[in-house]
């Protein structure tokens, strides 16, 4: 075991990486800075210019299922690394925009598709296979420390880049550093597990978990698939709007992007934080607290012009955001196995960002609409209170398929993870 260590060390900084230079980062948390000066420069509607993350969302939803059976059977590794050089290609493509709407809507949708190559599906998948005990941790370090601190620490580069150069130089920045950050690392250090090693566990009742057709017939599939949709979904919609409303609430860029930074460094802290407490308590129910938090944050954020509470504000949606990034790749790994984790989470995560290229849309329809985001941070929070009852009506882990007079009470467990 002790050799193998090494390999298992690299992959999960490999990972963390991996998702640092994903789509979350590079294309979704950087949008709100883009809205604004692509509107000014094509006379475009917001809504016009949001709908390329609905377009992103329905080639990610078409590709990850397939992406992900493609991984079950012949490894993740090679997708992911030929993955990050096309997904670098398409984002630095957007700087091509001449002003025709479905031209960038092209654009979008060939960075939808690439984007779901090197993306978190795979890179859960294969440091979910280096652990069962300690994979809360792992994904918590990976996609915690990767796209948490990718959102944080990009927007703060694509501002910059932006502010010296314009936002065309900022897309060609963005693939740029998309490749020359994440290839040399992911080749370098991106390794399968062994197949000793990729344990599926007895403790799921299934040899090697369970298929896609099997997960999708259990209700546990569709109350995680709802909660995370809605909340994930939701919550995504709010994190690519806070620059441009808090500007559009007379904020001065540079504070409204702090307060955006603060939510993106508490989803940061709060994924791997996370990943402990799932590790440690083992019931999936411990989570329903944290959406509810979010439902605060959220409320908080819409009604306070102070800025030390719109960091409080920041702070709370980081913890919902955080729960919501980190939390469906370790129900899928305890609920159904690995047998078939790419398939099944390629569905599950697929939807999910249909839901998160939805929503940011639908937020701006409401603002073209209306003149104010009021109505959609309404039926957000109603989101975030649906999303918190789901998962406070999830069986304990491992018994996805059984009857409820077969599921026994969940046990809280209190052996602290180690790395």
């Amino acid at each position: 075991m002790q050799s193998r260590q090494p390999a298992a060390t690299g992959t999960i900084i490999a990972c963390a990486v991996g998702n640092f230079v994903s789509a979350t980062p590079m294309v979704n948390t950087v949008f709100g800075l883009f809205l604004i000066p692509l509107s000014q420069e094509f006379h475009w509607p917001r809504s016009g210019i949001s709908a390329v993350l609905g377009i992103v969302a329905v080639a990610g939803a078409l590709a990850y299922p397939a992406i992900g059976r493609l991984a079950d059977l012949y490894g993740a590794r090679r997708i992911v690394l030929s993955g990050n050089l096309l997904f670098a290609t398409a984002i630095a493509t957007a700087a091509l925009a001449n002003g025709s709407l479905i031209q960038f809507y092209i654009i979008f949708a060939l960075i939808g598709v690439t984007a779901a190559l090197p993306s978190t599906v795979l890179l859960t998948k294969m440091v979910s296979a280096w652990s069962v005990k300690r994979r809360g941790v792992y994904i918590g370090l990976t996609a915690g420390l990767g796209n948490g601190l990718g959102a944080t620490v990009v927007p703060i580069f694509a501002q910059m880049l932006m502010g010296a150069e314009g936002w065309r130089a900022t897309y060609v920045g963005l693939g740029v550093a998309t490749a020359v950050i994440g290839f040399p690392i992911l080749y370098a250090l991106l390794r399968e597990a062994p197949a000793s090693l990729r344990e599926s566990e007895a403790e799921i009742g299934h040899d090697e978990g369970l298929t896609l057709d099997e997960a999708r017939r259990t209700p546990t599939f569709w109350m995680i698939l709802l909660a995370v949709a809605l909340g994930a979904g939701c919550m995504t919609a709010i994190f690519t709007h806070v620059i441009p409303m808090l500007i559009d609430r007379g904020m001065e860029p540079g504070k409204a992007t702090s307060i955006l930074v603060v939510f993106a460094l508490v989803t940061v802290a709060w994924q791997v934080a996370l990943g402990f407490v799932l590790d440690r308590v083992r019931s999936p129910r411990i989570v329903a607290p944290f959406y509810l938090a979010a439902f605060v944050g959220l409320a908080l954020f819409a009604g306070s012009s102070s800025y030390p509470l719109l960091l409080v504000a920041g702070a709370l949606m980081g913890i919902g955001l955080g729960t919501e990034y980190g939390v469906m790749p370790y129900y899928v790994s305890r609920y159904f196995g690995l047998k078939s984790y790419g398939a099944i989470y390629g569905v599950m995560y697929g939807t999910v960002v249909l839901v998160m290229g939805f929503t940011p849309f639908a937020m701006d329809a409401v603002f073209d609409l209306s003149g104010s985001y009021d109505i959609a941070i309404y039926a957000i929070e109603a989101a975030l209170i649906v999303g918190a009852v789901l998962i406070s009506r999830l069986r304990p882990y491992g018994l996805a398929n059984l009857p409820v007079s077969a599921v026994p009470k969940p046990e809280v467990g209190f052996d602290l993870p180690k790395l």
